[in-house]
Parts: structure tokens; C-alpha cells; sequence
């Protein structure tokens, strides 16, 4: 099993706390003996006096003796997987080993997590003999992406009469990270012509070559059987090769999180339909080569500003993982608009640009124009805003028709390959469209090609596999 896990011994409480878990039959014995005492005070009666006081001495002498038990319990738990996709289950194991030379009592096993993950496990045990353990486990499941605690796990403690309950907690806790659900994507060849370009030319995305001999001087320790002998004879000192790999194909990945932008919540809502998106868009250019950066419109970048922010490949291994890391806790922002994507990624050479827009107004579809000028290839993905205000959770007044039409016609003209997204798009399908309407001349031929009503037959051209 994999995942992380928790150990340690349970932090005994207070002696209030100890009085504070008395039960209900432990209070009705408190209150019975009180009362008799007092009863036989006032009636002048020894015998009940006597019974008044065993009533009310029994549920303290059980608080007593369970507060000074030293239970030496060690408690671990492993999660099968840490990270889990959303809708998927995970598994929880508990192991609570006996470390004392005492046989512990019955023992009630507690573990504490979020609502949305399901019901909160809870596990009676046998008495554990000395050196003893007891595994148990428990599965969990959430629809909705983030990142949830495990615990502290508790073992609540009782007497033989069960007049008082205990509650102690481990110390420590885990974490369960649940990504956003990864769309399988078919192999597709992305090129388009992007405007600013003279010529119109398309251009292509490299993605393998041979090394490249670039010599350089010698260092102590390099390998004798990589001296470069013509470099040496011309600088006049000893010269080695040095391969480097020529500049990998590289993707920028937009996700459009503006509160204004999407509307509705939940796990069928626009907004995680674009996250969802977005990391599958991600882990498919990854296993495809490209080096990949994910951009918001705040106009922070992940994994982080090294090397314009691009990963993948054999730089990270890991690559995929932090993107869904990410992605499993992107929240909406506050941003007005995508000026701070769009400094970003002005004047840069972005290489392929996929977005995820939310509803764009005329303003902002005009700047995510200007936004692709600097990427060989760009495809966009634009929610129509008032297809999924109709849904369940995401109700709204509508003004009457839709603008969506108007904003990928402004989209295409600038030369993105604009899809409209409505509830029950299957990304694979938009993905194909993309691939197809990419292929069609730019201009008015382009804009009609790529209407969502034609998306039929498109002629084979050269490009990057994406």
C-alpha cells in the first residue's frame, strides 16, 4: 500500500475533562446517591445515607481509576492511493498496536473526517493483548476536488460499569489529496496559422531531433572518449563535445478562474468542467513530450517562474502530479479580467496555447485576442455561459440570446480555434473539433469551418502530435 501515515501514543486529558465524560447512567448514579444522602440527613436515616453514599461514590471512583489508566497505544494509518481522482475511492487503513506489558480493555476507534468524504468511521476492539495489534480500514469517496484532513484518530475509553466515557487523540494527522477527474484524450496534430504572421505560414512544433555537438573546454574529470578532436585543433586546447537536446516543444495551458466568469457550484458546475479540463489537456501533452505550464488569470504560473515555468519531460518526473496538486485546490479569483494573463504572456513565444475561458464580455474577448499572438497554435475553449445557467445549481436570469456566438466569432478572427463548451461536452469530442476546425484556412473561410454545427471532414496537414 502507499500513501502517508500517522503514529503515536493518545494525550491523556485533564481531571475536569475525566468528569466531564460521565455518562448518563453515570450521572443518574451521582444524582441518586446525592439525593439519598441528602434525603437521609433530613430523615435521620443511617442505612440510607449509607446506600446514598455508594450511589454516588461508584461513578467517581470509575472516573478516578479510568483517568490514571496509562494505555500505551500506538496508532498509524496509510492511505491506498494519497491522491485520489474525484468520484474515485481510497482506502484507509488503521493499525493500533498494544505497546504495553497490560492487556488493554474494550476499545472504541475513532477516526475523524470531513463530512464530504463520507460518515465518520468508528471501529470497537477486543481486548489487545501485550505486543498485540488490530488492523482495520475504511473507505472514502468525494465528488468534489480539494484537499481533506485525516484525523487525529481517537479511542474513546469506558469502566467494566459504563459509568463514564474518555476520549483521547492521537497526536497526529494525514492528508487525502482529491485531483480533478482525467478525460483520456486521442492523439490529435495541432498547427494553426496565427495572426500577426506576414507570410501566414503554419508553423510547426519540434518535438524530437538529434543531439546537438556544441564543444566546449575541457574540465577536470570529463571523459577522454568525448574529446572533440577538430575543436581542439582549431582553439588550440583541449576540447570535449557537450549533447544538449534542442529546446522542447512547449504548451501553455490557460484556465480561466474569474468568479464573474463561471456560475453555478459543484462538481457539474462550468468551472470544474474547465479544471477538469485543464488537467486532462496537461497530463496528455506531458505523456506526449511537451513541456507544459498552467497559467491563471491572476497571472501566476505553476510549477514556478524557474525557466519561464515549464516543466515536463525528463526535467520533472513529477510533472503531472503537481499540476493536479495544483488543480485539486484552484480556487475562484476576484480578478476583473485577463489583463494579468495577458502581461504574462505578451511578447513571449509561447509555442501552444490552450485556454479554458468562462463567459467573456466584448472587452475581454478583445484582449484574449491580442493574447495568442505570441503562440504557433491556439485553441480555446469558451463556456457558454447561459447553456449552463440552465442546469441544475446553475439557474440565473437571462437577457435573451446568447453572446457566446459573437465572442468565437471575435476568437477565430484573432486567430484562436474558439469551441463553444455546453453541459454534457465530452472534452475527446472538442478535442477532435479542435483538431479538425485548426485545419481550415484563416479569415472568413476559417470562421465558417469552424462553426460548432461543422465540424465534418478536414484535410490531413502537417503538425505537433498533441
Amino acid at each position: 500500500m502507499s500513501g502517508g501515515g500517522s503514529a503515536g501514543t493518545p494525550a491523556p486529558g485533564g481531571l475536569r475533562a475525566a468528569f466531564g465524560g460521565l455518562t448518563t447512567r453515570g450521572r443518574s448514579f451521582l444524582a441518586a446517591g446525592v439525593a439519598a444522602a441528602a434525603c437521609a440527613y433530613l430523615l435521620g436515616q443511617a442505612d440510607l445515607l449509607r446506600v446514598g453514599l455508594l450511589l454516588a461514590a461508584l461513578p467517581l471512583v470509575c472516573v478516578l481509576v479510568l483517568h490514571r489508566t496509562r494505555y500505551r497505544v500506538a496508532g498509524s494509518r496509510t492511505l491506498a492511493p494519497a491522491r485520489v481522482p474525484a468520484t474515485a475511492e481510497a482506502r484507509v487503513g488503521l493499525r493500533v498496536e498494544n505497546v504495553a506489558r497490560l492487556s488493554t480493555g474494550v476499545l472504541m476507534l475513532q477516526d475523524r473526517v470531513p463530512y464530504v468524504l463520507g460518515p465518520r468511521p468508528r471501529f470497537v476492539l477486543d481486548r489487545v493483548e501485550p505486543g498485540g495489534h488490530r488492523e482495520v480500514s475504511y473507505r472514502v469517496r468525494s465528488d468534489l476536488r480539494g484537499r481533506y484532513p485525516l484525523g487525529p484518530l481517537q479511542l474513546r475509553l469506558s469502566d467494566p460499569f459504563g459509568m463514564c466515557e474518555l476520549t483521547r487523540s492521537f497526536s497526529t494527522s494525514d492528508t487525502l489529496t482529491v485531483v480533478p477527474r482525467v478525460e483520456p484524450l486521442p492523439p490529435v496534430r495541432l498547427a494553426g496559422e496565427v495572426a500577426g504572421y506576414g507570410d501566414g505560414r503554419h508553423r510547426s512544433l519540434a518535438l524530437a531531433g538529434e543531439d546537438d555537438v556544441i564543444p566546449r573546454g575541457y574540465r577536470h574529470g570529463d571523459d577522454l572518449r568525448r574529446v572533440h578532436w577538430r575543436s581542439t585543433a582549431r582553439h588550440g586546447e583541449l576540447m570535449v563535445r557537450r549533447e544538449e537536446q534542442p529546446e522542447k516543444a512547449r504548451c501553455t495551458i490557460l484556465l480561466d478562474t474569474r468568479a464573474a466568469a463561471h456560475h453555478g457550484s459543484g462538481p457539474d458546475s462550468a468551472f470544474e468542467w474547465a479544471v477538469a479540463g485543464a488537467a486532462s489537456v496537461a497530463l496528455h501533452l506531458l505523456e506526449r513530450g511537451l513541456s507544459v505550464r498552467l497559467l491563471t488569470d491572476t497571472g501566476s504560473a505553476v510549477p514556478g517562474p524557474e525557466g519561464g515555468g515549464f516543466t515536463g519531460g525528463g526535467e520533472s518526473a513529477d510533472a503531472g502530479g503537481l499540476l493536479l496538486e495544483t488543480l485539486a485546490i484552484v480556487e475562484h479569483s476576484a480578478e476583473d479580467g485577463l489583463s494579468a494573463a495577458y502581461d504574462v504572456l505578451r511578447g513571449g513565444k509561447e509555442g501552444l496555447l490552450i485556454a479554458f475561458f468562462g463567459e467573456l464580455d466584448e472587452e475581454q474577448a478583445a484582449l484574449a485576442g491580442r493574447i495568442c499572438r505570441g503562440s504557433t497554435a491556439a485553441v480555446a475553449f469558451v463556456m457558454d455561459g447561459d447553456a449552463w445557467a440552465r442546469t441544475p445549481g446553475g439557474f440565473r436570469f437571462s437577457s435573451g440570446d446568447s453572446p457566446v456566438g459573437d465572442r468565437l466569432r471575435m476568437l477565430r478572427k484573432a486567430g484562436w480555434t474558439a469551441l463553444p463548451v455546453t453541459p454534457g461536452d465530452a472534452l475527446a469530442d472538442l478535442w477532435r473539433a479542435a483538431d479538425r476546425a485548426g485545419a481550415a484556412p484563416t479569415g472568413a473561410a476559417a470562421a465558417a469551418a469552424a462553426e460548432p454545427d461543422d465540424r465534418r471532414g478536414a484535410p490531413e496537414r502537417s503538425g505537433a502530435d498533441a
